[in-house]
């Protein structure tokens, strides 16, 4: 038996006035991910607990098959175990975004989270830098793809409440900056990486063309190794993961899956699609199972561009889940998953709790039922009436065929 998760990150949403009142999963043309809704079982899963904060890190853990209340202390130790970086017991990995803070006013607000998605290439001469000029014992900063990277305090503290930057967009930050005596350092390090930042070639650059500079910096996310079973112990399966993001790549890690990486793959609206479908398809031909999973429909989602979303979404069905079931057959038995770990409303840009829309389906007649969705979405998940919760129990559904 073959097992594969499909996940478009963020894909779920809500009606939207210029849709006519349907959300962009409807609107969206969408025919792969229908016809897998009609051949199995569709319904709503809670993939993220009451208590916690509406993050890709705990939704995904769930999606894995993980209990987030068993396992989960932050997000950017799951991305420092993608980027090779070891911490120890009393390390305290940060999620570092590269930003752009703007002035309206006399008062500083979050213009971009991502610096214009500034380039990899050119994140990592900042990144450089700042380990460069800030780097010691103490502090280190590693590059990651993108506007995402890392910084670790050897020995520091993790009792921050602070929120991503992706949920003050357009908004002011002078109510979220740490300012108490705990959070000196991590103040003297901003403040020093702005300075830093403010005549470097690559943001004099950015200016000229005008594009966004990375300006600032934004630490979050933080916390200490996780204790995590592989799914090896867990459910007896051989796997890998698929995708750009340092933080599925992290989880995967700590699963005991091969990590493949696929050429043009961005994290963003440009990844290879197409590369990671077939590169899933060949993952199965020696492996178990495998996570599939696309950034691209959470990134249009927090830019509130609705036509980037919807884009997202027929390019996430044509050439990842159109490609993977035209080719599966080919494998023998198989189960598939589809979903999205949150939603990503493109009117709030930014994460949701709602519960997420998602098929089950495969080769065998465990995922039907007499009651046939005629569309994936999030309308015909809901009036299915099944609802799974909490949502870590899909992985151990998948696994065993059985719903109940």
């Amino acid at each position: 038996m073959k097992y594969i998760i499909l996940l478009g990150d963020g894909m779920s949403d809500e009606p939207i006035n210029e849709l006519d009142g349907k959300t962009p999963l409807q609107a969206a043309k969408t025919p792969h991910m229908d016809k897998l809704a009609q051949q199995g079982i569709i319904g709503l899963a809670e993939t993220v607990p009451a208590e916690f904060h509406p993050g890709s890190d705990v939704a995904n853990l769930s999606v894995f098959g993980y209990d987030p209340a068993s396992c989960y202390t932050g997000r950017s130790p799951l991305e420092a175990a993608s980027m090779g970086v070891e911490l120890g017991p009393d390390d305290v990995a940060f999620r570092l975004n590269l930003v752009t803070l703007g002035l309206a006013g006399g008062d500083m607000y979050m213009q971009d989270f991502s610096a214009g998605h500034i380039t990899t290439e050119e994140a990592r001469e900042l990144i450089e830098c700042l380990q460069e000029e800030l780097g010691d014992d103490e502090f280190q900063f590693y590059p990651g793809v993108s506007y995402r990277h890392l910084m670790v305090w050897r020995g520091g503290r993790d009792d921050f409440n602070v929120l991503p930057p992706h949920d003050l967009t357009g908004k002011s930050v002078q109510d979220y900056v740490l300012r108490s005596e705990d959070a000196m350092p991590l103040m003297h390090i901003t403040n020093a990486a702005q300075m830093l930042f403010k005549h470097h070639p690559v943001n004099i650059k950015r200016e000229k063309e005008g594009k966004l500079a990375a300006n600032s910096i934004w630490l979050w996310g933080q916390g200490r190794r996780p204790k995590m079973p592989t799914l090896q112990e867990k459910f007896k399966l051989n796997g890998a993961v698929i995708s750009a993001v340092d933080l599925i790549k992290g989880i995967g890690i700590y699963a005991g899956l091969d990590v493949i990486d696929v050429p043009g793959a961005t994290g963003y609206l440009d990844t290879n699609y197409l590369g990671k479908a077939e590169a899933a398809l060949e993952a199965l031909k020696t492996r178990d199972f495998v996570y599939l999973h696309v950034e691209a429909p959470d990134e249009a989602g927090h830019s509130g561009i609705l036509t980037d979303k919807i884009e997202a979404i027929e390019r996430f069905d044509e050439d990842v889940v159109g490609t993977v079931m035209n080719g599966i057959d080919a494998l023998g038995d198989y189960r598939v998953l589809l979903l999205p770990d949150h939603p990503t409303p493109v009117v709030k840009m930014t994460h949701t709790k709602d519960p997420v829309p998602f098929v089950l389906a495969g080769s065998g007649k465990e995922f039907t039922v007499e009651k046939i969705a005629t569309e994936y979405s999030e309308p015909a998940a809901k009036a299915s009436g099944v609802v799974v919760a909490p949502g870590y129990r899909m992985m151990e559904i998948l696994v065993s065929g059985k719903l109940s």
